[in-house]
């Protein structure tokens, strides 16, 4: 079965939603990738897409500077969207006329409909009458008159404009945002577009996504052997379940004890590769302890881009070493997932900015020795756990926080200390054991502590302490592409503090970190 048979191609100018957008396509079920907004005209047929998603971004069109649409695109026959400022520059190009607008638009909105379109069959309650839609808009520039051929769709309180439609030659504008879960019927607007407008199959779900996966891997591995790297995490472990069930005992896997794991980490690890990881049958399981050439490598190194490089290093070199004590050995395989590759800007031309070098990702050596396998690197975290559960693994791996491959390393600001070491394992222990204790773990997508190199005054008892400082991190979200911070109890937060600094004399004070992504990121390195 080709699952990319109907596709649709998202361009990139920019905005931070860009990966909200594709993920709502791989919701409905039909597959989607993000490329640059420049893309060009080879690169776009050979895509061969069924239609394209203008994303927005923060340029304006209304400035001669702006980013333009690729001008084959309007006559490729081919249906278009333009969101935000995708809707802009598409009114900009065809001769309508944009201007910076002097009443913004951010937050809720009511979108009037004044006309029919196709982008709206079966969106609105007819039965209800239902002539408006909820939406969240975002935008400081207006359409004030729509190109030749195109009616206006739809009107807000402060755009005249606020849908747009060229119905004959399929080219639609929206000047809010579907993708978010602020408008009400965004994912359905999108769903008639992909589905009715570009006639796409729905054929992008987990049934389907493994039966395509371990078909290309059994033609990649052609009998040989395949080493993974695993960790222990939900990535690495569907990859192990499917290496399971297309290659059988022709999988190795090699679990790194790097020195850089959380409490007891490899003894969860063992436990978890004999049940099988969902397949019925047993792993060969290599533990390779090399915690001093880590930590050794890692000494007097602060910068966390360095740091993650690395270890990035270290490991493949780890690897190379463990193959090299076997026979046969063609093949590293990893879980690398689609966040990794958009954060190390390492995919199609997509605008995303260096956010961070994930450690399988950029952090990789170029004169690697194995072919690398990785068959999530197209997949966002929750399609990772459908696949999960479509393999048969317990909740307590699909259901369990993600650890980044860098491991404490990212979670020691600064240099990695062996002393750092040992006090972020034990407050990071008594984090996780609470928030299992009061039934929180699987209500927050990730949660752990924050080792920070400074010294703050406490008192214990009589006496002064000064010590070092931590910070509790928790937060919600379901793509890890954007995230807000847990708000945990605080009887549960006073309780983990306390715990904390009674049980792990080495810390003086204890904070809870109330950021979400963006701006920050999930991880403080």
């Amino acid at each position: 079965m080709e699952l990319q048979k109907d596709k649709i191609l998202v361009l990139d100018f920019g905005s931070q939603y860009t990966q909200l957008i594709a993920r709502k396509l791989r919701e409905i079920g039909v597959y989607c990738e993000i490329h640059s907004h420049d893309v060009s005209k080879q690169e776009f047929e050979v895509f061969a897409p069924k239609g394209v998603i203008l994303s927005g971004g923060p340029d304006s069109a209304a400035e001669t500077n702006r980013l333009d649409i690729p001008e084959f695109l309007f006559t490729s026959n081919v249906p278009l969207l333009g969101i935000c400022y995708g809707m802009q520059a598409m009114a900009k190009q065809l001769g309508g006329e944009v201007i910076k607008s002097t009443q913004k638009e951010f937050g809720f909105a009511k979108v009037q409909i004044d006309a029919e379109s196709k982008l709206l069959d079966s969106v609105l309650d007819s039965s209800k009458n239902e002539r408006s839609l909820d939406v969240w808009m975002s935008h400081g520039d207006v359409v004030i008159s729509v190109p030749p051929g195109f009616s206006v769709v739809g009107s807000s309180a402060n755009s005249s404009v606020a849908m747009m439609a060229n119905e004959e030659r399929n080219l639609f504008g929206l000047q809010f945002h579907p993708e978010v879960h602020h408008t009400k019927q965004g994912k359905a607007i999108l769903e008639q577009f992909v589905k009715a407008v570009c006639a796409c199959e729905t054929l992008w779900n987990p049934t389907n996504i493994v039966e395509d996966l371990v078909e290309k891997i059994r033609e990649q591995v052609a009998g040989k052997k395949v080493l993974l790297g695993l960790s222990g995490g939900v990535d690495s472990s569907v990859v192990a379940a499917l290496l399971a069930r297309s290659i059988g005992d022709q999988l190795i896997c090699v679990f790194v004890d790097n020195g850089l794991l959380r409490f007891d980490e490899v003894e969860q690890v063992q436990k978890m590769v004999e049940k099988g990881f969902g397949s019925g049958s047993s792993f060969d399981l290599r533990i390779v302890d090399a915690e001093d050439v880590f930590l050794d490598r890692l000494s007097d190194t602060n910068d966390p881009e360095a740091k993650r490089k690395i270890i990035g290093n270290t490991f493949i070199e780890v690897f190379e070493k463990e193959a090299g004590k076997l026979n046969d050995i063609q093949f590293l395989a990893q879980g690398t997932i689609y966040p990794d590759v958009i954060e190390s800007a390492a995919g199609k031309g997509g605008k995303a900015h260096l956010i961070k070098s994930h450690h399988n990702v950029g952090g990789l050596p170029s004169d690697m020795s194995l072919e690398l396998i990785e068959p999530l690197r197209q997949l966002f975290k929750d399609e990772v756990r459908q696949l999960g559960r479509q393999l048969g693994l317990p909740s307590s791996i699909i259901n369990r926080h993600p650890f980044p491959g860098p491991g404490l390393a990212v979670r020691i600001l600064g240099e990695v200390k062996r002393e750092f070491l040992s006090v972020l394992r034990r407050a990071d222990k008594i984090l996780i054991d609470e928030l299992h204790n009061h039934e929180l773990y699987e209500k927050v997508s990730q949660a752990f502590v924050v080792f920070l190199p400074i010294k703050s005054v406490g008192v214990v008892g009589d006496s002064r302490r000064y010590d070092y400082v931590v910070s509790l991190r928790a937060v919600e979200t379901l793509d890890f592409m954007t995230a807000t911070w847990a708000r945990l109890p605080h009887e549960f937060l006073d309780l983990v503090s306390r715990r904390i600094m009674n049980e792990v004399e080495e810390v003086s004070r204890v904070t809870y970190d109330i950021s979400s992504k963006p701006p920050s990121t999930i991880e403080w390195e």
